[in-house]
């Protein structure tokens, strides 16, 4: 089933328009450049790589893998931005459940791969119709977390912070799967 999925690239080469940004802009210009910042670098990381490629899990005992890592970006994404700020209450778990809490992580397929990448950028959509739509970071947002209130500056601040170190974790497993390093 490997040989199925191997040659087929899920991202290809995209051009990187990432740039350092609004070096003396407002508080929300510099917040949301950072989050598009890190949200374009998880796609740059996993270009021209196939399914097999994005599913290995490259620091074993570690259950990380390139695509579980998007998987999980996916989950964040719907939590913090439609559950947490819009307090939605039919947003979907895409991989953890009850039965599965880190199935993000743990139930990676390289069968679904593709699906995967492409559930992350059209949540991306949404979060960011969302996100936008926000326009106040200091009042509380609709949802609570952990039964307390929120405001979206901390919600930015947080996702960035989630990027960031996640990011850290792709660049690890995308120099062990073909060698590939870069910002």
């Amino acid at each position: 089933m490997a040989d199925q999925h191997r040659s087929t690239v899920i991202v290809h080469e995209r051009v990187d328009t990432r740039t350092d940004g609004p070096k003396t802009g407002g508080e929300r210009e510099v917040l949301d450049h950072f989050l598009e910042l890190y949200r374009e670098t998880v796609l740059l990381k996993i270009v021209d790589l196939d399914a097999e490629q994005l599913a290995r899990r490259a620091l074993p005992p570690s259950s990380l893998s390139l695509v579980g890592v998007v998987r999980h970006l996916t989950e964040v994404e719907a939590y913090w931005l439609r559950v947490v700020l819009l307090d939605e209450q039919d947003v979907p778990d895409y991989y953890c459940t009850l039965t599965s809490p880190d199935g993000d992580f743990d139930d990676v397929d390289e069968a679904t791969a593709a699906a995967d990448v492409a559930a992350y950028e059209r949540e991306l959509v949404s979060t960011r119709v969302a996100a936008a739509a926000w326009i106040e970071l200091d009042a509380p947002v609709r949802g609570l977390r952990r039964g307390e209130p929120v405001n979206l500056r901390w919600i930015l601040v947080h996702l960035i912070e989630e990027y960031a170190r996640h990011l850290g974790h792709m660049d690890l497993l995308r120099e062990a799967v073909d060698g590939r390093t870069g910002y």
